[in-house]
């Protein structure tokens, strides 16, 4: 019997709580586990979208069709809100979580077994490399790198790590004090021009 996306996160949970589990079985998990929290809200979003098109449908009949319009409106909006934000509170934990590498990935696992098991084209991990990516949030994050063997030439990528890692900085964003968020175009910032190398040990 096929396991729901539900039941499948899960038993991925319980996998993952074993003292057996290694440090590449988690991150393997992690992108499991993460990948159908993204499969559950693009269905989800799916069913709303489909029920707006309708209601945006009867809407050339109107003022006759006003209940059924308000009613497909209000199933729309509601349509999954408890699931979804479930997975939104676990794509949040996972995304704040790998955006700091609280697990300490790439100091146990290095940059090429990371790169492997994130799927990351070895062109453009050779570019990270020498573009000094040295970090899960500049693999995951800054350079979207995640599943890039599987996507190479595709102008938009967004794996599941990455989906998590965004949430997560939106989530930053948005309850960050005013004034308190550094430029993140500032020279040397994420998407700042890059500094010269030896600009960049100064900084550090």
């Amino acid at each position: 019997m096929t396991m729901t996306h539900s039941e499948t996160i899960q038993r991925l949970a319980q996998i993952g709580l074993k003292p057996s589990t290694t440090m590449r079985d988690s991150l393997t998990i992690a992108r499991l586990v993460l990948r159908r929290c993204c499969a559950i809200r693009e269905e989800a979003h799916a069913i709303r979208h489909a029920l707006r098109r309708k209601a945006n449908q009867l809407r050339r009949h109107l003022p006759f069709t006003k209940q059924q319009v308000e009613d497909l409106e209000l199933i729309a909006s509601d349509y999954d809100a408890e699931r979804l934000a479930r997975v939104r509170t676990i794509l949040l934990t996972y995304g704040q979580s790998l955006i700091h590498d609280r697990d300490g990935y790439m100091t146990a696992l290095g940059f090429d077994a990371v790169c492997d098991l994130l799927n990351v084209n070895p062109v453009e991990r050779e570019q990270a490399r020498a573009d000094g990516v040295e970090d899960l949030a500049g693999l995951l994050f800054i350079h979207n790198l995640e599943d890039s063997a599987s996507h190479r030439g595709e102008d938009c990528k967004r794996g599941p790590l990455f989906e998590a890692c965004f949430l997560a900085v939106a989530e930053f964003i948005q309850t960050a004090p005013p004034g308190t968020l550094p430029d993140p175009f500032a020279p040397g910032a994420p998407f700042g021009p890059k500094l010269p190398p030896v600009l960049r040990i100064v900084e550090k």
